[in-house]
């Protein structure tokens, strides 16, 4: 039995970005055979309208985590704010199991909390009145409803528009609330949290009602690809990927 589990987020996979994806089909194909799971905490693409879209490198995303599941490494996935529309269609197709917003999970003894990140970034008050209205079932059918076409437009404009609302943005409202994660540490009564989508790769030591508690922040695949590794023995390890 392994008792290796990676974490891995934002990798913002596109056909625009090539050499991330060579780098990510890559760690499947080697480093990641040798873990009992995969945990991938939102944002493995950088705009996903949906499981009926296979053009590259969707097709040869899903054809590598397919394998990497089949020759028994556990893959799970949790929605980011680029990636929320994955669904059913795409966990039949990779056997990749995939989690809610929140989930907590057993790390060899130790329970952990891991999530996306984003509703962490509670400052961010426009931003989380739009995620209410995207997340709702009637808006996710609506825009799967569409043609992929009119999804593929609607795509380039939201990255092209979100770019551009990021750099009006002061930069500390799009970061977790310091409120807000110790709120939630509380809520699910765990010490250790792991999530993604600030791109502010970090290990936070903080206190929640006097007990130590930890929060790991994980890094974007940009120039390279980084993946934080738990061994069983209570040791965390932060890899890069080449």
């Amino acid at each position: 039995m392994h008792a290796e589990t990676l974490f891995i987020s934002d990798l913002h996979l596109s056909a625009a970005r090539p050499k991330t994806t060579r780098r990510f089909l890559s760690f499947l194909k080697g480093r990641a055979l040798g873990a009992g799971r995969l945990y991938i905490l939102g944002d493995l693409f950088d705009a996903y309208i949906g499981d009926d879209d296979n053009a590259s490198p969707n097709r040869e995303i899903k054809t590598a985590l397919r394998r990497l599941v089949d020759l028994g490494t556990a893959v799970f996935f949790l929605h980011g704010n680029r990636d929320f529309l994955v669904g059913e269609g795409f966990c039949r197709e990779t056997g990749v199991c995939l989690l809610g917003d929140y989930a907590i999970i057993d790390l060899y003894g130790e329970s952990a909390l891991i999530t996306h990140g984003d509703l962490l970034c509670t400052d961010d008050i426009l931003y989380q009145e739009a995620r209410i209205r995207v997340r709702a079932d009637a808006w996710k059918r609506n825009a799967l409803a569409k043609p992929l076409l009119v999804r593929q437009w609607y795509a380039r404009w939201y990255r092209f528009k979100s770019g551009l609302d990021k750099g009006k943005k002061n930069r500390e409202i799009m970061d977790a609330n310091p409120q807000a994660v110790i709120e939630t540490l509380r809520e699910f009564g765990v010490s250790i949290l792991l999530h993604g989508h600030t791109h502010r790769p970090a290990v936070h030591e903080l206190n929640v009602d006097g007990k130590p508690a930890r929060r790991f922040v994980l890094a974007e695949w940009k120039d390279t690809g980084q993946v934080l590794c738990w061994g069983g023995k209570g040791e965390w390890v932060s890899e890069i990927i080449d």
